[in-house]
C-alpha cells in the first residue's frame, strides 16, 4: 500500500504522465475517426475536409511542424519560470510548478495534436504503398479542431505562466496547500493525561532507508500493537531526515514485560512510515512554512532588498499559524478501538502508539519558540 501511495505521489508531480495519456487517447481517437465514412448530404460530410489528399497531407505536416515549435516554446518558458522561481523565491517551490495541473494539461493538448497529425500521415493519401484519392476526411477535420484548441491553449498558457510567476500568487498557492495539509493531512491527535516515554529496555527499530519522512500512518500500527501487547513510539517527525542503520525509527516495549515478535513489529513500523528522497506536502505542513520563510529570507537579502515581500510572507505565515492554533498539534496517540469500551482502569496497560506528526512550527502558534528551525 505504501508503494502505491508513493507511486501516486510521484505521478501527481510528474510532467510526462498526462502527455503520455494524451498521446494514447489521440491515437485511439484517430483510429476511430479514420473508420467513419461520411455520405454526401449529411452534416458530417459538410464538416469533413473538402481538399485533395495532397492538401490533407500538407495540412497534417504543417500542423505537426507547428506543434513541435509550440512545444519547444512552452518547455522553454517553463524552464525560465523554474529558473526564476528557484533563484528569486526558493528552490523548494519548483515542486509546485511541476505539480501545476494547468501546465500539464496544456502540454498534453500540444503533444496530443502532434501525435494525431503524425499518425494521420500514415494513412491519409497512402494505401498499400501507393497514392490514393480516398482518405478519412472527417479525421482530417479533427486535426484542424485540435489545431485551434492548441491555439487557445497557447494563449491560456502564456496568461497562466505570467500570472503564476507573480510573488503574490506564489505565496497564496503555498499558503492554500499548507492550510489544506493542516486541515486534512495531519494525523488526528488525542493526547492522554500521562505521556508515555520508552523505558531504557525498549527495543530500538532502526531505519533501513535513508531519506526524509514523507508520511506516517499510525493507525495501521494499532492492530499490531494490540496483537503483540506492546507500545510503539515513532521517533522522527514528518519532514525529518533519517539515516539508514543509525537513526532510530521507533521504540517498542511491552509494559507487562512479555516477549514479542520484534521482527514482525519492526516490519510493521517500516511499512507505516514512508521515506523518500524529498519532502512532500502530504503531511509535512512545515515544508510549506519553510517555503514562505525562504521567500522572506530571499526578499531581505542584499541582492533583492524587498522588505514588503517579506512582510507579505509573514502575513501568509500568520494565516497558517492560525490554522494550526485552531487544531491539535504535537504528539499523536492512537489506541485500539476496543479499548474505548473498557473501563478507565483496565487490568493491563493499553497499547499506545506515539508519534510527532505535527511540524515544529506548531509550538510557535502556542507562543512557545521551537527548539530549532526547519
Amino acid at each position: 500500500m505504501r508503494r502505491r501511495e508513493a507511486a501516486w505521489e510521484y505521478l501527481r508531480g510528474a510532467l510526462w504522465v498526462l502527455p503520455a495519456i494524451a498521446v494514447v487517447l489521440a491515437l485511439a481517437l484517430g483510429s476511430i475517426l479514420s473508420s467513419v465514412n461520411t455520405r454526401p448530404g449529411t452534416w458530417m460530410h459538410r464538416l469533413a475536409f473538402q481538399g485533395t489528399p495532397d492538401d490533407a497531407r500538407t495540412l497534417l505536416i504543417g500542423t505537426a511542424g507547428t506543434m513541435i515549435t509550440v512545444i519547444a516554446l512552452t518547455l522553454g518558458l517553463t524552464v525560465v519560470a523554474l529558473q526564476l522561481s528557484s533563484t528569486q523565491f526558493s528552490p523548494r517551490i519548483l515542486r509546485n510548478f511541476l505539480r501545476d495541473r494547468p501546465n500539464q494539461v496544456v502540454l498534453s493538448v500540444f503533444v496530443a495534436t502532434f501525435a494525431y497529425s503524425i499518425a494521420g500521415l500514415y494513412t491519409v493519401g497512402v494505401s498499400a504503398g501507393s497514392r490514393t484519392a480516398d482518405y478519412p476526411r472527417f479525421a482530417v477535420s479533427w486535426a484542424m479542431v485540435l489545431l485551434f484548441l492548441s491555439l487557445g491553449a497557447l494563449v491560456y498558457e502564456i496568461h497562466h505562466l505570467t500570472h503564476s510567476l507573480q510573488i503574490d500568487e506564489v505565496m497564496r498557492t503555498v499558503e492554500r496547500n499548507t492550510r489544506e495539509v493542516v486541515r486534512h493531512g495531519l494525523p488526528g491527535t488525542t493526547a492522554p493525561s500521562a505521556l508515555p516515554d520508552p523505558p531504557p529496555s525498549a527495543t530500538v527499530v532502526p531505519s533501513s532507508r535513508t531519506g526524509y519522512v514523507q508520511a506516517v500512518h499510525p493507525d495501521e500500527l494499532v492492530g499490531h500493537a494490540a496483537r503483540h501487547g506492546v507500545s510503539i513510539k515513532i521517533a522522527p517527525r514528518v519532514g525529518d531526515h533519517i539515516a539508514a542503520g543509525s537513526t532510530p525509527l521507533a521504540w517498542v516495549w511491552s509494559e507487562a514485560g512479555r516477549d514479542f515478535d520484534a521482527v514482525g513489529v519492526g516490519r510493521a513500523v517500516e511499512q507505516s512510515v514512508r521515506i523518500g528522497f524529498e519532502r512532500t506536502l502530504e503531511q509535512d505542513a512545515a515544508l510549506g512554512m519553510r517555503q514562505l520563510v525562504d521567500v522572506a529570507s530571499k526578499a531581505l537579502s542584499p541582492a533583492i532588498n524587498d522588505p514588503y515581500t517579506a512582510v507579505q510572507a509573514l502575513d501568509h505565515l500568520t494565516a497558517i499559524m492560525s490554522s494550526l492554533s485552531l487544531g491539535t498539534s504535537g504528539r499523536s496517540y492512537c489506541r485500539p478501538a476496543r479499548e474505548a469500551a473498557r473501563s478507565r482502569s483496565p487490568p493491563t496497560p493499553s497499547p499506545i502508539i506515539s508519534i510527532w506528526p505535527a511540524p515544529r512550527f506548531g509550538a510557535t502558534a502556542r507562543a512557545s519558540p521551537p527548539s530549532r528551525s526547519r
